[in-house]
């Protein structure tokens, strides 16, 4: 009997998620032994994340930023989600404001509208980018839903918010729409990998030789992607069979941007750097962001960072 592996999605489906795709639609999951089911944030309107899935038993991983993983580490009550691959080796990710706003630089975010995704650590995040460029860090957060963010900063509720540059980003370029994007890197802040996939620590105990089977399908799709990316776009269009994906032009010029960010330089997809993650927790400790719901600080061990993820399911 194939064994069922349930990935919660971060977002419909979307060049990010293309290895996931080619795996599939390459017939590579059920040559394993696996059945896989990919679950879009749309068949609950977002209502729970990716990783409160995964916490809950409804689903065996999930994809999520680094942070989730230590955020779910210092909750008393819910299980502490592990890493087990990273879907980049680079955060392609930014801060983005329109062009025409005149927001060129981080400092000017101060007294603006930002369309949060009500993440743990996100505000604070924000808030150090703009103190690290001059700013006061001072903004007003809303919470439009999930789904509807990007739109928010199109139409003028939001003046900025955090998108992938190879999706948004290269959406607004098609559609002739300057945006100015702050990357965390540029303003000191040692951001971890994102995403990530996530999965229970029961799940990599019992599992551990389905997990690493369905990796190293994965691997095998990501680096389809990059070596063969016309075709790795018809598999992702087809299998996924999304209304996002309708435009295949769109969709090559996305992984062509992305695709630099998803090996190695030894064409390796999903290994972690232990220097990384320990860069990132500690500039989360620094900022004084560990603490329990009373505001109290939460001390950690200094091999905390280690604990958050692992490359032992990795071939």
């Amino acid at each position: 009997m194939a064994q069922q592996i349930t990935l919660a999605l971060d977002w419909t489906p979307n060049t990010n998620h293309i290895g996931f795709y080619v795996a599939a639609g390459k017939g590579w999951y059920q040559n394993a032994g696996l059945e896989v089911s990919l679950l879009s944030p749309e068949d609950d309107h977002y209502q729970t994340t990716p990783a409160a899935k995964v916490a809950q038993g409804a689903a065996m991983l999930a994809i999520a930023p680094s942070e989730s993983a230590l955020s779910y580490y210092l909750h008393p009550t819910k299980p502490s989600l592990v890493a087990i691959a990273a879907l980049a080796q680079r955060d392609t990710s930014a801060i983005v404001t329109l062009a025409s706003s005149g927001i060129d630089r981080p400092a000017k975010l101060d007294g603006r509208r930002y369309a949060s995704y009500n993440a743990r650590f996100e505000r604070a995040i924000v808030a150090q980018m703009i103190r690290n460029d001059g700013g006061k860090g001072e903004f007003d957060e809303i919470f439009p839903p999930k789904l509807g963010i990007w739109e928010t900063l199109l139409n003028g509720v939001a003046d900025a918010t955090w998108v992938f540059l190879p999706w948004e980003g290269v959406q607004a370029r098609r559609a002739g729409i300057a945006l100015n994007a702050f990357r965390l890197d540029d303003y000191g802040i040692p951001y971890g990998y994102t995403p990530v996939l996530l999965a229970h620590p029961a799940a990599v105990r019992e599992h551990a030789a389905a997990l690493r089977a369905f990796l190293a399908a994965t691997a095998e799709g990501y680096r389809f992607a990059v070596d063969h990316p016309d075709a790795a776009v018809d598999l992702l269009i087809a299998t996924a069979n999304h209304p996002s994906l309708t435009d295949r032009a769109f969709v090559m010029e996305s992984l062509h941007e992305l695709a630099p960010a998803l090996l190695t330089a030894a064409g390796r997809w999903g290994v972690m750097e232990s220097e990384r993650w320990q860069a990132f927790v500690t500039w989360i400790e620094q900022q004084g962001l560990i603490v329990d719901r009373d505001g109290q600080p939460i001390p950690l061990a200094p091999e905390t960072y280690r604990e958050l993820f692992t490359n032992e399911l990795l071939s």
